[in-house]
């Protein structure tokens, strides 16, 4: 427990053998229950958990209600293992329903592969047990020091990857979308469909779409990055795409379900002028660029595109900015 409220960590692991045991024994002693979820590892995974499960200090057993009423008396490290790989995404929701189900008041993750600090948990989680966010995630981009230990090539996907994930989730100050150290309160876990969750490398991602389109406080915790032997198993030529698609999936559902459903928004009428501008403009634009007609009239309709993707543009800003306005108040850019 930490500050009178219960603390569970949810450890998802795949292939991480020589890895996962260590994350389970570093993890602080304030934490209440570890659901360490092994995705149908294909090595020595899901024995090294069951035996840090059956090792684990047995004082640290704790009482939690069941749904029936009355309790149960649960072990602190409970070991989970899927029938079938379901993705990094699917994993943490496994991890999260148990954790919803114990009525644990705030749920963190940490990656099997040993690179999150545990030491800087308590900092994590401070936003959401202090009631200044709802959810918590590190960010390795806030400040230099930090950004100046990851790679170039990661500094700049991350940065990319950051600016597509402030359009299609809406808020404009989070960054490092792809940060896995996070942490959430029970009221906004339990406001959440897990099933509708993403279940690949891009949970995160869908994760904070869904969260703004239910108007909940995130908050950014710097953190540096840790990195050690482990090997990623993200296979980019797969991620990308997929990623891409579930952005504008996400955006698209997002820009319904805040600024349509619940009546029309200037954001939702921004953002299709910026369509009809942008879309009437391409196509006859690049159709007059194409043409050898030198006559007058190409002049005029190469003019008018241009003009009419312009405006479209001037729209889609637009709407970014009342975007950007609407989530003010719901974003924390640096907690402490």
């Amino acid at each position: 427990m930490y500050k009178g409220s219960t603390v569970g960590v949810v450890v998802p692991a795949y292939n991480e053998q020589g890895f996962v045991g260590t994350v389970i024994e570093t993890i602080p002693a304030f934490v209440d229950r570890i659901y360490v979820v092994d995705d149908c590892s294909t090595d020595g995974t899901w024995a090294e958990i069951q035996h840090h499960a059956a090792t684990a200090d047995p004082v640290a057993n704790a009482t939690f209600a069941v749904p029936d009423g009355g309790a149960a008396s649960v072990r602190r490290v409970v070991p989970i293992r899927h029938d079938r790989n379901r993705g990094v995404g699917g994993a943490i929701r496994t991890g999260y329903r148990r954790a919803r189900t114990d009525g644990i008041d705030v749920t963190a993750v940490m990656a099997g592969d040993g690179q999150m600090d545990p030491d800087r948990l308590d900092r994590l989680i401070d936003p959401v047990v202090d009631g200044a966010a709802d959810y918590a995630k590190g960010n390795r981009l806030l400040h230099r020091p930090h950004r100046e230990a990851m790679s170039s090539w990661r500094c700049f996907g991350n940065s990319l990857l950051t600016l597509l994930t402030r359009v299609a989730s809406g808020y404009w100050r989070t960054g490092d979308p792809q940060n896995g150290y996070t942490a959430i309160s029970r009221e906004a876990l339990s406001s959440l469909d897990l099933s509708a969750l993403y279940e690949g490398y891009g949970f995160l991602n869908d994760l904070l779409i869904r969260l703004n389109a239910r108007e909940l406080r995130v908050a950014d915790v710097g953190m540096p990055a840790v990195y050690g032997e482990e090997r990623s198993t993200i296979n980019y030529s797969q991620f990308v795409p997929a990623l891409s698609a579930l952005l504008l999936r996400g955006f698209l559902w997002r820009m319904k379900r805040k600024y349509v459903d619940r009546g029309i928004h200037p954001v939702a009428l921004a953002s299709l002028f910026g369509v009809l501008g942008v879309g009437s403009g391409t196509l006859p634009l690049v159709r007059s660029l194409l043409s050898t007609d030198d006559s007058e009239p190409r002049v005029l309709r190469i003019g008018a595109g241009v003009l009419a993707v312009l405006v479209g543009w001037a729209c889609f800003l637009l709407a970014a900015t009342f975007d950007r306005w609407e989530s003010e108040e719901i974003e924390e850019e640096q907690y402490r």
